[in-house]
């Protein structure tokens, strides 16, 4: 049940991903002076950057989870 949860999770926060706005107040006044193709390829690479950290903290996270958490013996 536990897996089944975590996947439903995993899916439910990949499918909203797209619909995200991930910009600063800088990068929002660039992509408004770019017009709307620049502005969502701007905005794309934004979020593509941020997988990687989101990564890294997943995998951190389930091997933590899977290993029990912090082992003070």
């Amino acid at each position: 049940m536990r897996r089944i949860l975590s996947i439903l999770l995993l899916v439910l926060a990949v499918s909203t991903a797209q619909e995200v706005q991930s910009q600063c107040s800088i990068c929002t006044k660039t992509a408004q002076q770019l017009g709307h193709k620049p502005a969502k390829g701007l905005n794309n690479g934004i979020i593509y950057l941020m997988i990687a950290p989101l990564a890294i903290i997943g995998v951190v996270g389930y091997r933590w989870w899977k290993g029990g958490g912090l082992k003070t013996d």
